[in-house]
This record gives C-alpha cells, structure tokens and sequence, in this order.
C-alpha cells in the first residue's frame, strides 16, 4: 500500500485553504448580482434595500410632504449648473420635477459617452449599437446613409480624439417626456475610401473639429432609464 509522503499531503492542504480564501474574497454568483454601470443614471439611488434598511421588498413609503426649504435644496445642484429664472434652469427644474433623480451633470457626461458610440457605431456601420441609442427616426435616416455608403463599397475609417466642450443649451418636459439639447465640440479623425481604398473625402491624417447640436428625449414615466437621440444638426 502507498502512502502519501508529507510534502504531498502539505500542498493538498495548502490547495484547500487557497480555494476557501479566493470563494471568501471573490464571492459566488447567485444570479442576483448587479446590472452594468449606466452612465446616464450613475446618480440614481437603489430603492428598497437601501432605503429601508432590512432588505425587504414590497415595501411602499408614502412621500413625506417636504418645506420650502427643502423644495429649494432639491434645485440646487440645478441652480449651481444653470442661472436661476433663466429659461434652461426652469427646464431643467421641471425635469427634475418629474424625475427626482436627475442631475444634469450626470446626463452630460452620459451624453458624452453616448456621442462617442453614436459616432463611431456609425463609422463602423454597427447598426444594432445604433438601434439602441437613437429614436426610430434618427435610425432609418442613419441607416439609409450607412446603406448608401455600403451599396458603393466605401468604408469609413475613423479615430475618436476627444470632446473638447459639452454644454446644455436647451431642456423641456414636453407631456411627460423630456427633452435636452447639447452642443458638442469634438475632436475626430475621419476618411472615407472607395472600393479601390483612394479618400474620397476627410483626411485620414488629420484631427478635425466638429460641431454639432444634439438632442436627446427620454419618456419619465417609462421603466427605461435610458435617453435616446432624436435630432441632430451641425453647428456652423
């Protein structure tokens, strides 16, 4: 009969108490965990668990009346962002009124992240990314144009440099649906070859500053958390 020496029976042990020690740091899957970051709603506060403290669900807390004071606090972050009594700061107040968890500073830089994948998705022609982002308008003028560009065998080669300027310039609550309007100022490297591979236009060596003003809407009442984009048009 063999038996195992000490040195094998060490390195068992060892390989035990590494397993245990990695399940304790790095947790098991449970099927519960959390969705993906959304950049649009990074402000937004988890429900129930955290707010009632002893994770129960089903749970519905009747909204405390608040004071004038506290009516005023909840504008804050808005006034800091936009000029009180200006016409952007009354829409943004009333955004906010219909969805407490919004926080301009937040959608700008959601915003921000969306351009860059709009603009790229449609350089590359990823019309699923495309589907996702834009209103169903938007998306058949995009697609038409990324179709026209395909029916000739010419390619788009692109480069994302940067967003020099994000700023809102406009907000509504048209019904119940929000509405922001930004302007951009973004930095890109952008060509388009034919099927031989010759530019046909832009210049695959040089930055180029673009302007554009974008608009995205969101319905408040939807359980979509998402802001789509449903007009574009370039600032001269």
């Amino acid at each position: 009969m063999q038996f195992f020496d000490f040195g094998t029976i060490f390195f068992l042990v060892a390989a035990v108490v590494i397993f245990y020690q990695l399940r304790n740091v790095l947790g098991r899957r449970t099927g519960n965990e959390r969705p993906p970051f959304d950049p649009y709603t990074a402000g937004r506060s988890r429900s129930g668990e955290e707010e009632n403290g002893n994770g129960q669900e089903n749970v519905i807390s009747l909204p405390r009346r608040k004071d004038a004071g506290e009516a005023e606090d909840n504008y804050a972050g808005i006034d800091a962002f936009a000029k009180p009594g200006t016409d952007l700061n009354k829409g943004l107040r009333a955004i906010r009124d219909a969805e407490p968890q919004f926080d301009p500073r937040t959608f700008v830089d959601g915003a921000k992240l969306a351009y860059e994948m709009i603009v790229m998705a449609y350089a590359d022609g990823d019309k699923r990314t495309l589907r996702n982002l834009l209103s169903r308008e938007v998306y058949e003028g995009f697609l038409a144009a990324i179709e026209d560009r395909e029916s000739r065998s010419e390619k788009v080669q692109s480069s994302f440099v940067g967003i020099d300027k994000a700023e809102i310039v406009s907000a509504e609550l048209k019904g119940t649906e929000a509405h922001i309007t930004l302007r951009i100022v973004s930095e890109l490297i952008s060509a388009t070859l034919d099927k031989s591979g010759e530019v046909i236009d832009g210049d695959p060596e040089t930055v180029a500053e673009v302007k554009d003003v974008w608009t995205f809407a969101r319905d408040t009442r939807s359980n979509d958390p998402n802001w789509k984009l449903v007009a574009t048009e370039a600032d001269d």
